[in-house]
């Protein structure tokens, strides 16, 4: 898979508006600046492919980016930003609900928290539905640079338990300044992708 050949293809706010493909969805999850855009340039390593707000809450709909007709990246609107109207946020509740339920294309979803502070309830909230809908899941713990390297697992560990995450699931420090965790976490994607995985045989 070349991750160079990478590009935005549409955005959707319900389901007709979906690409038509039969293509593997990766979808990114977080509270509104948890960092989903640039953990997408990071991965592909793009500096803009992906729109990274100013504002938090600026994502209002899906964005489906498109990696060598191989998978899709779909970055969800954010949950969490206190200054979004109830009415706003029950509309985004909506289409993230909608997708999450009926996308058969999804084999992936990414959960993003950042390993400085204990996930929030909308995290735990996120979370207790990823459990319950039994999609494959990672979290990335993001801004892994902005913490002594000393300090990482005693954070995850946090993370962990805050979540009450098994031991099972990946937690992945990551950093999309550094690339922290790029390696790990595209090795984690393939192995829940078998035709990404291919490529590595």
């Amino acid at each position: 898979m070349n991750t160079s050949n990478a590009w935005f293809e549409t955005t959707a706010v319900h389901k007709s508006q979906y690409p038509v493909s039969d293509i593997p969805e990766i979808a990114l999850t977080g509270r509104s600046n948890a960092g989903k855009s640039s953990m997408i340039n990071a991965l592909l390593n793009r500096n803009k492919l992906a729109y990274v707000g100013s504002t938090p809450g600026k994502t209002r709909e899906l964005n489906f980016y498109n990696v060598d007709n191989r998978l899709y990246f779909v970055d969800m609107p954010g949950y969490g930003y206190a200054k979004v109207s109830k009415s706003k946020s029950s509309s985004w509740a909506d289409i993230i609900n909608d997708y999450l339920m009926s996308r058969e294309q999804l084999a992936l979803i990414i959960m993003l928290t950042d390993i400085r502070h204990e996930p929030s309830k909308d995290d735990i909230t996120m979370h207790n539905w990823l459990v319950k809908s039994g999609t494959p899941y990672i979290i990335a713990a993001m801004k892994a640079d902005k913490i002594p390297r000393s300090q990482i697992n005693k954070n995850i560990a946090m993370i962990r338990k805050t979540l009450n995450a098994g031991s099972d699931i990946k937690i992945i420090p990551f950093s999309s300044q550094t690339k922290q965790g790029r390696d790990e976490m595209w090795s984690a994607i393939k192995s829940c992708i078998p035709s990404l995985a291919e490529d590595e045989e």
